[in-house]
Formats: structure tokens, sequence, C-alpha cells
């Protein structure tokens, strides 16, 4: 059997062959959700949501990415609140990563290749224990850099150690972007595959083909990651890989872990504004989630 036909057998079919519209969907039927990234404490996410109601727009994940053991309690207790109110998934990110710990080689050029993961034993219980306090204080959205780590944390989902309604989001960090790789890490746990930034449309419709989890796409990105925006690309994305989070505000942020501000947040809505017009002008059939729609990981 050639490789092409080895891959076809084990659910990765080139999309060049034959580029379908997917026909998979969320659990309530729709095609896509919108997640606003970097969103850190609980100002900018009282900022982020006062502007959603004066856009009139709709947000269904707000996610913290510069770590869960940079918020306080009390921090974490807010946004769990405002999260709830507003019925949005809160995705906080483990703590824990080689950048944060005493590595000299993550700070380097070649050494960054290592990004967000875990170095030794003591760092992956670090991270663990990191989601658990996470989770006592209501979280049920998780995003996760390392591989391991979700292995270790799907186990403990399905052996009752941690709540069954936890979702995992692997992070475009991660730098998985082949459909191998997606479909490995639907298998140790994730609920939610973020790939690399820069996939090119028949890239992510070969992701759609492999997995059956969401897939969180960047519209747009900050100028450390490439600064490209894909607001036009929105309906096409759709179409090729729904269920999708469409990932937006990110060209706000200076770089990854951007502490937003109240005004940016408010920016960072406006975008999601842009990408929705571009929808409803170009894909107006298309079919978002509805406000608080039960397989949402919002908190408890």
């Amino acid at each position: 059997m050639d490789t092409e036909g080895f891959l076809n057998k084990i659910g990765m079919r080139n999309p060049h062959e034959n580029l379908s519209d997917s026909s998979k969907r969320f659990l309530d039927g729709s095609q896509y959700r919108f997640e606003v990234p970097g969103i850190q404490n609980p100002g900018s996410m009282e900022g982020l949501l006062d502007a959603l109601e004066e856009y009139e727009i709709m947000v269904h994940r707000v996610t913290q990415t510069k770590g869960i053991m940079l918020l306080t309690d009390q921090e974490i207790l807010k946004m769990v609140s405002m999260a709830k109110d507003a019925q949005v998934e809160l995705f906080l990110s483990v703590g824990p990563r080689a950048t944060y710990d005493t590595s000299a080689s993550a700070k380097t050029k070649e050494g960054a290749r290592i990004g967000y993961r875990l170095r030794g034993y003591d760092n992956l219980n670090y991270a663990i224990e990191d989601v658990k306090r996470a989770l006592d204080l209501g979280v049920r959205g998780i995003v996760v850099y390392d591989e391991g780590l979700l292995w270790v944390l799907g186990k403990m989902r399905k052996e009752g150690e941690i709540p069954h309604d936890v979702h995992f989001k692997v992070s475009a960090h991660c730098g998985h972007g082949n459909p191998a790789s997606a479909q490995l890490m639907e298998m140790i746990g994730a609920d939610s595959f973020n790939p690399v930034r820069d996939l090119q449309i028949p890239m992510l419709a070969s992701l759609r083909e492999a997995i059956d989890i969401s897939l969180d796409i960047h519209m747009e990105n900050p100028k450390s990651s490439g600064g490209f925006i894909r607001h036009y690309e929105a309906p096409e994305i759709i179409k090729k890989a729904s269920p999708v989070y469409l990932k937006t505000g990110g060209a706000v942020a200076a770089h990854h872990g951007y502490d937003t501000t109240r005004k940016e947040a408010k920016e960072r809505a406006r975008q999601v504004l842009l990408v929705q017009s571009m929808i409803n002008r170009f894909y107006p059939e298309a079919v978002m989630s509805k406000k608080g729609t039960s397989d949402l990981a919002i908190p408890e």
C-alpha cells in the first residue's frame, strides 16, 4: 500500500483531492464560536464583557495565558463569577513552564524549541497542583502546553481524580500542525486543539478530517507570532474546519502573555465585531453557538 493509501486508511485523507466542507458540528449543532485570548485578570475581563454588551456581540470563551499561579485566589474567584454571570467559558493556563523555571536553555535561540513544556518530575507535579487549585476554585477550562501533562490529566479525569466535566485545550505553543499530531492530542485527552497559527485552509481541512474535537484557529496575531490577520478567511475556515473556535483579538497584543488593559480589552471585542461582520456578509447561513449552551466549560 502506498503512503497516501495508508494515511487514508487510518483517517488522514489528502485534502487536495476533494476539499469538501466539514459536516462535523458542536454538540448543539453549531459550526463556530468565538474565543478571546490574553484576558489576564479581572479588570481586563470586566472591560471585555462590558464591550461585548456595547457592541451587541457574543463571545463563548475567554482565555488567560500567563498562568494560574500568577493569579490570587480572589482574582480567580472574580473571573469565575464574571464568567458564570456572562455564561462564557473561562480557560486558565497552566503556570509552570520551561520559560518560568531555572532553565537557561529555554531562553536561548536553539533551546526555545522546548517551548512552554515541563522539565523534570517536580515541575510536572507543580503543574498538576496548579491545575487542581484552579479546579477547586470552580474553573472548568484549562490550557495545556505539555503533551505529557495532558496525558496525566486525561487519566486523572478518567479515574475520577479531577472533575469529569473539565475541558483541556492544547495550546498553539505546543507546536502541532499535522493530522497525526492532532489525532494523538485527541486520544490522550484534548477537548479542543489549537494548531500552529499559520496553517493554510487545506492544512486545517486535513486536521478536521482526522479529529472530532473543536479546532481553535487564530484569526489574527501579535507581531511576535507573525502579525497576520485572517478576517476575510473566516467564512471558508468555518466551512472547511467546523466545529471551530475563531480566536480573535490577538493583534491588539504586543506579544504572548501581554497584560491587556481595559481599553485594549474593548479593542479585542471590536476585533470580534469585525470578524462577525465578515461572516454575516459572506456566509450568513453559518450557525453560531447560542449563549450558555450545555457543552461549554462554564465555571461552577
